[in-house]
């Protein structure tokens, strides 16, 4: 059986023999016209449902050259070829090379494929010299480009559906790194990146092949399928392989940029030295050009010391690690006397909280197999991808962002060094079944002995993985007002030092997610919630918030909107019945408005809610018009708002500890538009009224609280409280 090279290799051969034979058809003389190929196709890197990038190159004295174009391209089109062609003269293509950067990397892998051969050497040669003169102009925007796509289609090692072609560390990386290298420039390490970049080729080969469609992106469901025709039996250790190869793609396209600025710093004219010139950082390190390296002087005993050192230097300079000097590092034994002596210790909170440079000089540290020397249980987290749709990386990349965003936080916390080693290790327990947070604390409250806390530090590390997610839970999922949220939260945190180290964890944490993670609405409520507790610890009388009263105290139906950009508020009122609420919910829906959260009252007979929006803009009018649809009952809530029929069963628990002055409902389910009207109709069944709601939505799913009475007592006794439940079930089942 032909190798997924080969069978590439016959694609292209294929090709070829069509392109010639048509070509042959359309003009007995060829002279002054050639068939050219380019892009993949140039590189004889056909995947099955690639397209055949060809140009017909003439020297502009042809005659009838578009009907010449059209025999060729009309039997390739009637076949079902995809094909990317066009007609120019060699000027055209000059022109196009020196205009469009896709364009000139498209031609720098130009290939004669029949008609006149002078004309693709002469096109080869003068868009090569074209590109070699030009190339300390172009080169920012070739940065720009790779960045761009970065931006599009996240990196490949770490996003949560890779793209195996436009991801930065993907096979168009591939592509640049050769057009970087033809400039004469700089180099890079040539088989290893040819390596990665063949084997992603197979993957898109597969791909292909699986799917029975063109495409690149490596969606979850076709990952088993994939897995088993390359040979993997366990989908999670292919998705694993394909990330190391982004990583390894990435990490050599950043060395080659920092070695690139070190050239474009370098005046063009001059003499050229014969070894770079050396700037001593510290014993046993120097700076040469954009890198940290080795010197001469350098000790094997201080190995160990000396890796955390050069890490620490580099990031905080945001320089490169040199890899060979980190590899002989890291060879020669990075393994750290244990339990850590202070300095070790030391270097690794600097080398976290150097900012944004500790990304490449982790990644390096990863590369020459450092980390897991340093941080064995990292191999558990290594590459992991995220279980939750808001998560925009691999589990590991996120705990690195996290340490980033904590270097712009160290200011306001009393413990630096915690908050910055919590934060690594903030979700290492991923790896381990059940819950993350309490198998990470034990994991994290080892890791900080090993590397020399003392006993207290090393709990309150432990502490805080523990209660990672404690203040976003809480401030999102329960009701802020309530004082006995307030206890729960200052019971747990203990004392102000943790506060602050959760409240700045908990920032870290969320805007290493995703920008959705920490909006200005989930931000405020966050910091609500810290200001409240910390009232509580410092012993400042907490009282419960009575629900401010609107002011509008009349017997009709009255809507009033209150806009911004974070979203808007909106004030219902309505003469008081069970079930308002439920009415108003289902507007809501019907009106396509998204819910963050919602607090009811009544008074003299009017009912009133606040519903906390996403939307930015509601016309109170045109929403008071559909709520009296509802509730005159000439709108069928019930057919409209109907549930999915394919969701999966609700999960539906009782929290009687939440609330004194409720019984607290939580509601994990598939979200729909319906399922807030779906529960407060449920609960009007039971002549119960919501006082309020706190929702939330994560990817596919909803994770709602609502707080539940009977109208004018508190929490339900325990069996009405389980006939809530059940009935919440029934009505989402």
């Amino acid at each position: 059986m032909k190798t997924l090279a080969e069978r590439r290799q016959r694609r292209s051969d294929d090709s070829d023999a069509r392109l010639r034979e048509l070509l042959t058809k359309a003009v007995p003389d060829p002279s002054g016209t050639a068939l050219v190929a380019v892009g993949g196709y140039g590189r004889r890197e056909l995947s099955p449902f690639s397209d055949l990038d060809v140009v017909l190159v003439h020297t502009g004295a042809v005659q009838n050259i578009a009907e010449i174009a059209g025999r060729i391209w009309y039997p390739l089109w009637d076949s079902g070829t995809r094909l990317d062609h066009a007609v120019r003269t060699l000027d055209d293509m000059r022109k196009v090379a020196s205009s469009d950067l896709r364009g000139a990397l498209g031609m720098l892998d130009a290939r004669h494929v029949a008609g006149d051969p002078a004309i693709t050497v002469q096109l080869r040669s003068t868009v090569l010299a074209d590109w070699r003169a030009a190339a300390r102009r172009r080169i920012p925007a070739v940065r720009e480009d790779w960045q761009a796509r970065a931006g599009r289609a996240g990196q490949l090692a770490y996003a949560a559906v890779p793209d195996i072609k436009e991801s930065q560390g993907g096979l168009r990386d591939g592509v640049m790194l050769r057009a970087l290298v033809s400039t004469w420039l700089v180099d890079v390490p040539h088989a290893e990146a040819e390596r990665c970049r063949n084997q992603m080729l197979a993957i898109r080969d597969t791909l292909h092949e699986v799917t029975g469609k063109p495409g690149d992106r490596l969606l979850p469901e076709v990952l088993p399928g994939l897995a088993e025709h390359l040979g993997y039996d366990d989908p999670d250790a292919f998705q694993r392989h394909v990330r190391g190869l982004g990583r390894r793609m990435n990490h050599l396209t950043t060395l080659t940029w920092h070695r690139l600025d070190g050239v474009l710093e370098t005046p063009r004219r001059g003499p050229r030295r014969r070894r770079p010139d050396l700037e001593w950082l510290s014993p046993g390190l120097a700076r040469s050009g954009n890198e940290v390296v080795l010197e001469s002087t350098a000790k094997p005993a201080d190995a160990p010391l000396l890796l955390l050192r050069a890490a620490a230097l580099a990031a905080e300079r945001r320089l490169m690690l040199a890899p060979a000097s980190a590899r002989r590092l890291a060879q020669e034994g990075a393994r750290v006397p244990e339990p850590w002596p202070r300095e070790a210790r030391d270097l690794l909170v600097r080398l976290l909280g150097a900012g944004p440079g500790l990304v490449a000089v982790w990644e390096t540290l990863e590369e020459v197999g450092a980390v897991e020397t340093l941080l064995p249980e990292w191999a558990g987290v290594r590459m992991l991808a995220s279980t939750s749709a808001v998560h925009r990386f691999t589990v590991d990349r996120h705990l690195i962002e996290a340490c980033v965003h904590a270097s712009g936080l160290l200011q306001r916390v009393s413990r630096p060094d915690l908050l910055l080693v919590a934060v690594l290790l903030h979700d290492i327990g991923k790896s381990a079944p059940g819950d993350h947070s309490v198998a990470g604390a034990e994991t994290a409250t080892g890791i900080a002995r090993r590397w020399g806390f003392t006993e207290p530090d090393a709990a309150m590390i432990g502490r805080l993985v523990r209660h990672h997610l404690l203040l976003p839970h809480t401030a999102i999922r329960r009701d802020p007002d309530d004082p006995a949220t307030v206890a729960l939260v200052a019971e747990r945190v203990g004392g102000i030092g943790v506060l602050e180290l959760l409240a700045a964890m908990t920032e870290c944490d969320a805007r290493a997610t995703s920008p959705a993670a920490w909006t200005a609405w989930r931000r405020g409520l966050v910091e609500g919630l810290v200001r409240r507790t910390r009232d509580a610890l410092e012993a400042v009388p907490v009282s419960e918030a009575e629900p401010s009263w609107p002011g509008r105290d009349v017997g009709h139906c009255w809507v009033d909107a209150e806009s911004s950009a974070e979203g808007t508020t909106l004030l219902v009122g309505a003469p008081d019945r069970v079930g308002l609420l439920a009415s108003v919910a289902a507007a809501i829906a019907l009106s396509g408005l998204q819910v963050r959260s919602a607090r009811a009252g009544s008074r003299g007979g009017t009912g009133w809610s606040r519903w906390r929006l996403s939307d930015e803009y509601v016309d109170p009018a045109r929403f008071r018009q559909r709520l009296l649809g509802v509730l005159g009952g000439t709108v069928d809530v019930e057919a409209r708002l109907s549930p999915p029929n394919d969701r999966e069963p609700p999960h539906v628990s009782l929290h009687p500890e939440a609330s004194a002055r409720a019984t607290v409902i939580e509601v994990r389910a598939a979200d729909w538009r319906g399922l807030v009207y779906a529960v407060c109709s449920a609960m009007a069944g039971l002549g119960l009224e919501v006082r309020s709601a706190y929702l939330e939505t994560l990817g596919p799913r909803a994770v709602d609280v609502f707080y539940v009475a009977d109208p004018g007592t508190g929490p339900l006794p325990a069996a009405r409280g389980e006939g809530a439940a059940a009935a919440v079930r029934r009505a989402l089942s």
